[in-house]
């Protein structure tokens, strides 16, 4: 299994034993670049919040501290594309 499949399915953010899904919340699929078939937890998020989130991740272009831009794609935010990575801040 390489770690592309290993995310897939697997929630941003949560514990490394525990990053299922859980069945109150509402999600969304980060696809492309780095986090690609991570969910993105939305349940708290409305359609009129901003689009776009900005995610801390060590896998991507940068490394470390390094962070990935995703949008929403649509209205309905079940989806967010991958728009590309940028340097943490220092």
């Amino acid at each position: 299994m390489d770690e592309a499949e290993f995310l897939r399915g697997r929630v941003y953010g949560a514990d490394h034993d525990d990053a299922g899904p859980r069945p109150d919340r509402v999600y969304a699929e980060l696809v492309g670049g780095p986090l690609d078939g991570l969910l993105l937890d939305v349940t708290d998020r409305t359609e009129h919040e901003p689009c776009e989130v900005v995610l801390t991740t060590e896998i991507g272009r940068y490394g470390p501290g390094g962070r990935s831009v995703y949008v929403r794609r649509g209205v309905d935010g079940r989806r967010f594309d991958w728009r590309g990575d940028t340097p943490g801040t220092s």
